[in-house]
């Protein structure tokens, strides 16, 4: 991918970054969505250039991608942040250096407390029966050695516009959208969906790459 487009986001003390974070994303996703191809796809994809950073994980730049200047001057990000105009500072369009290293980022499922539990207890009883020990023993060493990876990924409160207007009608409430960066050892060119991430099609596929730099 060979352009991109760096917006720094500008928090103050009425605008925490993590609810700015939530609005600009959410609107860079209603971009995405409204200038998705015809396989409902988007062939612009995000970059998060300050990943991993101290405090909001994400840092305060986001990086459209795209293989044409064209593609990016479609989408017209400015036109969809334009209420946050204050709060944001959009660059122009610029050529991806070549020092640039592929990566992908991708949307990570993260259970909540409630299904952990329950998905905890239910391996607790199946120990039990297996091994003949009490339940709460086999609860107390699952509980114990229980670690989830995904704990410290960086996460964004969305709500799906694609749903919105498929179940049109129904409540739809803010979800959080965890993501999360891989290395890459070449650039590859696949798809990615209208949050701008790598689309994950099955386990034997290569993720989509963006330029990291």
């Amino acid at each position: 991918m060979n352009y991109y487009q760096e917006i720094t986001l500008l928090p103050d003390s009425t605008i925490p970054l993590d609810f700015l974070w939530q609005r600009v994303y959410q609107q860079i996703h209603i971009a995405l969505v409204e200038n998705k191809s015809e396989t409902g796809h988007s062939e612009v994809a995000v970059a998060f250039p300050e990943y991993g950073s101290v405090g909001f994980r994400l840092g305060k730049k986001i990086r459209l991608i795209a293989n044409t200047e064209a593609m990016l001057a479609q989408l017209n990000v400015n036109h969809w942040l334009a209420r946050l105009s204050d709060y944001v500072h959009v660059k122009s369009i610029l050529t991806v250096p070549e020092n640039a290293i592929p990566v992908s980022y991708v949307r990570q499922h993260v259970k909540g407390k409630k299904r952990t539990e329950l998905d905890i207890q239910k391996k607790a009883q199946f120990l039990s029966i297996k091994s003949g020990q009490p339940a709460e023993v086999c609860l107390h060493v699952l509980r114990k050695n229980q670690v989830n990876e995904f704990s410290r990924l960086p996460f964004i409160w969305m709500e799906s516009q694609q749903s919105k207007s498929k179940y049109e009608g129904a409540i739809h409430r803010p979800f959080p959208l965890f993501i999360r960066c891989i290395s890459a050892g070449k650039a590859q060119l696949c798809g990615f969906n209208c949050y701008g991430l790598s689309q994950q099609v099955g386990r034997d596929v290569e993720l989509a790459t963006v330029p990291h730099f």
